[in-house]
C-alpha cells in the first residue's frame, strides 16, 4: 500500500526552506520564553518551584531556567536535537506529573483542567520525540 501525494500547496509549504525552524520554533517557543522569564525573575522562579513542592526550590528553578533554554536553543540550531528534545521531554514528562496530577484530585473543574493539560503535555512530548526522529533521518540521508 503506498502513501498518498499530498496536495502541491501542502507540498509547497513543507519543501519550504524556513518550514522546519518555524515548526521547532512554534514546538519549543513556550520553553524558551518560559527560561527567559524565570532568569529575569528569580525570586518568582523559586517560589514557583516551592508553589509545587520542589525542595530545595532555588536548585529546582535553576535547572528548570537551564533546561528552558538549552534544550529548545539545542533544538533551534538543529545540532544535538536528541538531547535538547531528550532534556525538554523528560522535564515535560515530570512537570505534568507534578504539576498535573489529576488522579489524586476529586472529581470537578479542577481535575477537569488537570487532566486535559497532562494529556497535552504527553503531546508535547510526542511532538519532541518526533523533531528527533525527524533530524536523525535527515542526518541519515546526506
Amino acid at each position: 500500500m503506498t502513501a498518498a501525494r499530498a496536495p502541491r500547496l501542502v507540498e509547497a509549504i513543507l519543501d519550504w526552506r524556513w518550514t522546519g525552524f518555524l515548526a521547532r520554533l512554534a514546538l519549543v517557543g513556550a520553553y524558551l520564553l518560559g527560561g527567559i522569564v524565570k532568569a529575569s525573575d528569580w525570586t518568582a522562579a523559586v517560589a514557583e518551584q516551592a508553589h509545587f513542592g520542589m525542595h530545595p526550590p532555588a536548585v529546582w528553578a535553576a535547572l528548570t531556567i537551564a533546561i528552558e533554554i538549552v534544550g529548545p536553543l539545542l533544538i533551534l540550531s538543529g545540532r544535538l536535537v536528541w538531547l535538547g528534545a531528550g532534556m525538554l521531554g523528560v522535564f515535560t514528562l515530570f512537570a505534568a506529573i507534578t504539576a498535573n496530577a489529576f488522579w489524586a484530585m476529586p472529581a470537578g473543574q479542577e481535575r477537569f483542567m488537570a487532566t486535559n493539560t497532562f494529556f497535552e503535555h504527553l503531546g508535547l512530548i510526542g511532538g519532541f520525540v518526533l523533531a528527533a526522529m525527524v533530524t536523525e533521518l535527515d542526518a541519515r540521508r546526506a
